[in-house]
């Protein structure tokens, strides 16, 4: 791999900030959304046939009771005590998120406030396919449950005995989710934004999935709330001379691995380290069961980027925005202060991307694209929604009554100014 500089870069191709500009893709998701409202569950057996060669007419879309008593019988003890361990952290950092309704009163009697109330009903994606996700499931079942949302519905895509993950299934009965559906893609979007005969509609949608997944996201966003639009997943490091290039490889390949799609750059003053860095990605590639994966990802969207120093290197951090940031430096802290986008930041040698994926406890579902300049990672705000109070005194709207017909008037509203006079308090 050629080691570039910041000259020789394209910002906004290494961000990947387009999220699908291809109208033939975008017209088969809206045809299938489009099927689902019209012919509901038989759409979605039609589509969940011919895109994931499963037939469950026989035995269903939902997943039922004893379908997950099975999965616990045919996970092993070790797997179960590290999940508990990971959603017992996972729930300890959301639970310092919540949010309180307040009530502000005032000294002429008037009371303003917030009311906060969780979300009643919203539906969680879960990825399959070519890799299996049960910490993806805590991700976004937990800060739901602590938000309060009595119902989560879990969609996930079946496998070819029509069957989900034991461990999948596992990681839903843990963190809560309530119920779940056999069902992926674009059709299970779908489901979730417009209801069907089995599945009854939510107020939010969340999770990653593939191109067609976030497609129909994007298309369903107004009938009900999303999280955001997940891209590819990536990383970028930003790495001085106290890094060790075996493990900037090792991190640079924990996101390669995930999808040919996904990004993994380093950046550094250092041509030594990158050098070095390169050499052993490619050492390393080879013994991963998903070398192939991982080699197309390193080969496409790798990058090695020299700067003149960390300040430069920081400034184009900014600038991508990346999902994962990893400060493999002598001093973190101290670079921490001037990290602006991200969706998440990785401090010391000790902390690779891998810490947060699955056990620290702050969430893995983060922006992507460069979305990180304005969209946070999941947490409990996604699923709650607030609501504004009011209650003027009678004293309040004899003093203030005059100031407001007047801006109303102003804006050519005379019923509103109407509306306040007509209490005669002046």
């Amino acid at each position: 791999m050629e080691i570039k500089t910041i000259a020789q870069l394209d910002i906004a191709t290494l961000s990947r900030k387009s999220y699908g500009d291809d109208e033939a893709l975008e017209q088969s998701v809206a045809d299938i959304l489009s099927l689902v409202q019209e012919k509901g569950d038989e759409a979605l057996y039609e589509l969940t046939e011919k895109y994931d060669q499963v037939d469950l007419r026989s035995q269903g879309l939902k997943v039922q009771e004893k379908e997950i008593t099975q999965a616990y019988e045919l996970v092993d003890e070790d797997f179960l005590a590290s999940l508990r361990l990971a959603k017992e952290n996972i729930r300890k950092f959301h639970e310092k998120q919540k949010r309180n309704s307040w009530f502000d009163p005032q000294e002429d009697g008037t009371v303003l406030g917030q009311l906060v109330r969780p979300l009643q009903r919203v539906g969680i994606y879960v990825p399959g396919g070519t890799a299996a996700y049960p910490s993806s499931v805590l991700m976004n079942a937990i800060p739901a449950v602590v938000a309060g949302v009595e119902e989560i519905v879990m969609v996930s895509p079946p496998g070819e005995d029509g069957t989900l993950l034991p461990e999948v299934l596992v990681a839903a009965a843990e963190s809560g989710v309530t119920e779940i559906y056999k069902i992926g893609g674009a059709q299970a979007v779908a489901a979730l934004a417009f209801g069907t005969e089995s599945v009854a509609p939510v107020d939010k949608i969340t999770g990653p999935g593939n191109i067609f997944v976030t497609l129909a996201k994007k298309q369903v966003f107004g009938t009900v709330d999303i999280d955001m639009l997940a891209g590819p997943s990536e990383i970028l490091i930003l790495a001085d001379e106290s890094a060790r290039p075996e493990e900037l490889a090792a991190d640079l390949l924990s996101q390669a691995e995930h999808d040919p799609l996904a990004s993994s750059i380093l950046v550094s003053p250092s041509r030594k380290l990158l050098e070095e860095t390169v050499q052993e990605v490619e050492k390393q590639l080879p013994s991963l069961p998903r070398q192939e994966i991982a080699r197309a990802s390193w080969e496409r969207y790798g990058g090695a980027i020299l700067v003149k120093d960390l300040e430069e290197g920081m400034d184009l951090a900014n600038k991508i925005a990346p999902e994962h940031f990893e400060l493999v430096v002598e001093n973190p802290y101290y670079w921490l202060g001037k990290v602006k986008n991200a969706g998440a930041v990785f401090l010391g040698r000790f902390s690779p991307e891998s810490v947060g994926d699955y056990f620290a406890g702050p969430n893995h579902v983060l922006p992507t694209g460069g979305t990180a300049r304005f969209y946070s990672p999941l947490n409990v705000d996604t699923f709650i929604k607030k609501i504004s109070l009011i209650n003027y005194s009678e004293e309040a709207l004899r003093q203030d009554g005059k100031n407001i017909a007047l801006l109303a008037r102003k804006e050519g509203l005379e019923a509103h100014a109407r509306s306040v006079e007509v209490r005669k308090l002046w």
